[in-house]
């Protein structure tokens, strides 16, 4: 009897030597993306340095077209009426269905995260796709909803912080420590405080159109006006309908929180400063191609800045979270005062302080205690099924 032929192994085609020719032959990229990488695989995979350098390279650049089309929808709902099929939510879209792929690719592949990484891309992303409908019939029934102060836009920005942090995770574990390692978590972190400060938005774009509207220099079309008012709405209803107090208790109570969390996972000496100003510099980039495109302008929150360099100095000099908590707060309300004299923020409520230097206290020395908790210890292990699976 003749022995059955061998298997043929398939020939995996050369691999482009860098970047820039695999983009300048795309077909050979992805033929060869496909045959060296689209095999099964448990999470905590070995894979080289320059493939994950690929692999998160699509993340920063999925999460990029994500934040484009969302920061174009906000100026685009204070000018036209809402559309599914806007352009801001069709480029929105694509950076989604990237992420899903890419989710799918750790999923079936292994490379590049572990099992709690993973699990947080595949929850995230399956909280961002649910909310997706939700938020359409959310739509159908309220009509306008204009703020990005509702349930189903939170859990939008809810579902996307949750794939951020997976995509930190994995990153953060399998990248070589170096320049990289801290360039790429710079930018997924820069990604994660603009979800986070994302609704205060809707703030600083409203008090602007609001001002131009009772100047008689509307920047809002008359469809959307009118819209509004067959609902009972006025304008100072949807372009400012959350209280004065909401704008600096979310930037100091959830955007500074954010950027002490980056500090301390990232541990360079100025992340919370580089990370708020990278951010400020792409909301005024933003801010530069909106208005050369005849959409509304918004204030730039610039007091993000003073608080996030208080940030990075009180965890250079170890103060005390109960302490920091409540005089980056203090500090932050008192630089604040003189740009909402000039129109430079939305209302603020100065008497927030109070409840906002407490709730800031409170989270501060939570973030302190954990930092020295055995759970934390734990969790910065990686979790990986890969490495424990015995050949066969």
């Amino acid at each position: 009897m003749s022995s059955a032929p061998a298997p043929v192994a398939t020939a995996v085609p050369q691999a482009p030597g860098t970047l820039r020719a695999g983009l300048a032959h795309p077909i050979a990229l992805v033929r060869w993306l496909w045959a060296a990488y689209m095999t099964p695989g448990r999470p905590g995979r070995p894979a080289e340095q320059t493939e994950l350098r690929w692999i998160y390279t699509a993340w920063l650049a999925a999460f990029l077209l994500k934040m484009l089309g969302s920061s174009w929808d906000v100026s685009w709902h204070f000018k036209w009426l809402r559309d599914d099929l806007a352009p801001p939510h069709l480029l929105n879209t694509v950076g989604t269905a990237v992420v899903v792929a890419l989710v799918l690719f750790h999923s079936y592949t292994g490379y590049g995260v572990d099992r709690r990484a993973l699990r947080w891309m595949q929850v995230g992303t399956a909280t961002f796709l649910i909310a997706i409908p939700v938020d359409l019939v959310n739509h159908r029934i309220n009509g306008l909803d204009i703020t990005s102060w509702s349930p189903s836009h939170a859990l939008l920005y809810l579902g996307t912080a949750i794939m951020l942090a997976g995509a930190l995770r994995g990153w953060w574990l399998y990248a070589a420590p170096g320049r990289t390692r801290d360039l790429v978590s710079l930018g997924l972190w820069l990604f994660f405080v603009e979800n986070v400060l994302f609704a205060n938005q809707h703030q600083e774009y409203g008090v602007l159109s609001l001002e131009a509207y009772e100047a008689g220099r509307t920047t809002a079309e008359p469809s959307l006006l009118d819209f509004a008012a067959s609902q009972g709405q006025s304008p100072a209803m949807f372009m400012l309908p959350v209280p004065s107090w909401v704008h600096p208790a979310w930037l100091v109570c959830a955007g500074l929180l954010a950027l002490l969390v980056a500090r301390r996972v990232v541990g360079l000496r100025w992340t919370a400063t580089l990370v708020a100003v990278g951010y400020l510099g792409y909301r005024g980039l933003m801010w530069l191609g909106l208005v050369a495109l005849d959409f509304p302008p918004s204030v730039l929150p610039v007091v993000l800045i003073a608080g996030a360099v208080l940030v990075d100095v009180a965890v250079d000099r170890r103060v005390p979270g109960w302490l920091a908590g409540p005089v980056v707060t203090a500090a932050v309300y008192a630089v604040a005062y003189p740009l909402a004299q000039l129109g430079l923020l939305p209302p603020w409520n100065w008497w927030s302080v109070l409840p906002v230097a407490v709730t800031s206290a409170a989270l501060w020395a939570a973030v302190d205690a954990l930092a020295t908790s055995a759970w934390l210890a734990r969790w910065r292990a990686a979790d990986e099924p890969a490495a424990t699976t015995v050949p066969a």
